[in-house]
Parts: structure tokens; C-alpha cells; sequence
């Protein structure tokens, strides 16, 4: 048996496309895999999904891998401190644009 494809999910993941998503992710066979790297936008709706989808799959004994994290994802998983959750290591993909540093400046404009 060969093992199933990930799930891509590309683009804006927002409440829009949650809800276009719901179906996809609770099929038979279930999903083993949600490749994050092409997302764009990551909203609380989207986050949800993917918590509900973590949860649905350990409920049933079974493992749910969420890979190749966008800066948009990894943006979210930090600012609400929820990487723990899902239990996967946070690896951007080397595909991604990397972050520009840009000198702070004070607010006074220095």
C-alpha cells in the first residue's frame, strides 16, 4: 500500500477557505499530512481547522504531520504560542522568501 499523498494548502487559509477545507480534511482514508508551505494568510478559522483536525486524529489513534510551515504559519503559531500543540517540528520551507532585517529605529525616527 503506498502512502497517500499530503494535503496542500495553498494560499489564504481564512475563514473563506476553512470552510471550503472542512470536508477535504475528514475524508476516508484520512489525511496523514497537511503540507502548510504555500499558505499566504493563516486566520483564526483556519487555525481552528487545523486544531480540529489534530484532535479528530488522536482521538482515532492515528497521526496527523503538519509540514514545510510559511512564514504566514509560523507567524500565527508564535504569536499565539500554539506550536506545542500539534507536536511537530516547525520547519519553514527553504522555498519560502526569508525575512529582510531592517535596522529599528527609535521612535523618534532614529
Amino acid at each position: 500500500m503506498s502512502e497517500a499523498q499530503p494535503l496542500r494548502i495553498e494560499g489564504e487559509f481564512t475563514i473563506f477557505r476553512a470552510a471550503e477545507l472542512k470536508q477535504t480534511l475528514f475524508v476516508e482514508p484520512p489525511i496523514t499530512e497537511i503540507d502548510l508551505s504555500a499558505v499566504t494568510e493563516l486566520d483564526s478559522a483556519g487555525l481552528q481547522l487545523l486544531m480540529l483536525a489534530k484532535k479528530t486524529a488522536l482521538a482515532q489513534g492515528r497521526e496527523l504531520r503538519l509540514t514545510g510551515h510559511s512564514e504566514a504559519v509560523i507567524d500565527v503559531f508564535e504569536l499565539l504560542n500554539v506550536s506545542g500543540y500539534f507536536g511537530d517540528p516547525v520547519v519553514m520551507d527553504s522555498r519560502a522568501k526569508p525575512a529582510t532585517g531592517g535596522a529599528a529605529r527609535s521612535s523618534d525616527g532614529s
